[in-house]
Order: structure tokens, then C-alpha cells, then sequence
């Protein structure tokens, strides 16, 4: 009697075993585990930095002292380089920039290698004026939400009317405002009018 028992369970694990292995195998071959398989959402790129009008950047072109300084972004967004003379620069992110440069000076010099860093920013801010405690230009940095600038600026006064705040944005030369209820924000709720601001925005608390 022992001797079945114990063949009956040989049996039911041999069965076990045949199911678990070909879907283990399966496992393997799929590849590499991502974000779909997992269930954990991959998280959005964030934009490079565009140059604008008014940065600072930092030129180097290696072992070419003659060509290396620092500019600044004019407003019609080009800058001025030796030899180069006015080069583009607005509208371009600093790699893109130096690819350009090194394009440009291939003419004059044997595989330029140029390096592009930026050492002030002052074309990425925001406007904030009205009830706040410190009104004036904010820089802007990437992923930036309305409630951050708004705290940046020392956040509202007690009397101003939080639930009425505006986002103007100028697109295509037409104004575009966008509504802003603070309370509801700080509170968690309708939390989409809490939008990414963009260069030139201006937030408006009365």
C-alpha cells in the first residue's frame, strides 16, 4: 500500500513539472523584461534644453584658443565667432550647436572637436505678477508646474483670490490663457490645470 502512495505522488509531481517547465522556458525566450511586461510605466523623456536669445555659452574648440570664449545669444540669436563670423545659435540645443560650429570651422581647421556648454540662462523664465510676495521674472527650469513658480515667487497673499489665478501664453501672436484654481491644486484636486509653463508665460494672481 506504501508503495503505491508513493507512486502516486511521484506521478502528480512529474505532472507538476511538466506543466511548470515549458512556461518557464517561454518566460525566457520572450527577451528582455520592459516596462509593458513588468507593469511599471516608463517614465517620459524630459526635453533637451533649447538655446534662446539672451544665454550665455561657453565655446571651446580644442587646442584652438583663438576660437574659444564665451558669447552671448543676441536677439536676432545668432553669435559672433572668430572666422565664423554670426552663426545661429537660438533654436538649437548646445549639441546641435557644436556640431554646427565644428561644421563651420572645418573649413578653416583639420577636425575641429568643439564643446558647447551653457553658463547662464536667461532665455528660459516666467513672468509672475499681482498678490504674490515677490512679483518679477522667475527662471524657468525644466518640467515646471504653475504651483512650483507660484512657491519660487514666496507663494500668495493671504487676501489675494487664489481661485481666479491665470497662465497667459502668447502662441502665434494670439493670447491663450489658461485658468488656475489654487486651493483646489493644494488640495489635490482638478490637479490637470497645474500645467507645465513654458518660456514667457506670465501668471497673473489678483
Amino acid at each position: 500500500m506504501k508503495d503505491l502512495i508513493i507512486r502516486g505522488v511521484c506521478v502528480a509531481m512529474l505532472c507538476v513539472a511538466s506543466v511548470a517547465v515549458p512556461g518557464a522556458q517561454q518566460v525566457l525566450k520572450s527577451g528582455p523584461t520592459n516596462a509593458t511586461t513588468t507593469g511599471i510605466a516608463a517614465e517620459p523623456a524630459l526635453p533637451k534644453f533649447v538655446i534662446g536669445v539672451g544665454d550665455i555659452l561657453s565655446l571651446t574648440f580644442w587646442r584652438e584658443e583663438r576660437l574659444s570664449r564665451e558669447v552671448l545669444v543676441r536677439p536676432d540669436g545668432k553669435i559672433s565667432v572668430p572666422l565664423l563670423n554670426d552663426v545661429q545659435a537660438s533654436g538649437y540645443t548646445p549639441e546641435e550647436l557644436a556640431g554646427a560650429l565644428a561644421a563651420a570651422a572645418a573649413k578653416y581647421i583639420t577636425e575641429p572637436d568643439v564643446t558647447v556648454i551653457v553658463k547662464e540662462i536667461h532665455s528660459r523664465r516666467v513672468f509672475v505678477v499681482g498678490q504674490v510676495v515677490t512679483p518679477g521674472a522667475v527662471p524657468l527650469a525644466s518640467g515646471m508646474t504653475v504651483l512650483q513658480v507660484i512657491a519660487m515667487a514666496g507663494g500668495v497673499h493671504e487676501y489675494a483670490d487664489k481661485k481666479h489665478i491665470a497662465i497667459i501664453r502668447m502662441e502665434q501672436g494670439r493670447e491663450k490663457r489658461f485658468p488656475f484654481n489654487y486651493d483646489e491644486v493644494v488640495k489635490g484636486h482638478n490637479v490637470k490645470q497645474n500645467i507645465l509653463l513654458q518660456p514667457d508665460d506670465t501668471i497673473v494672481v489678483r
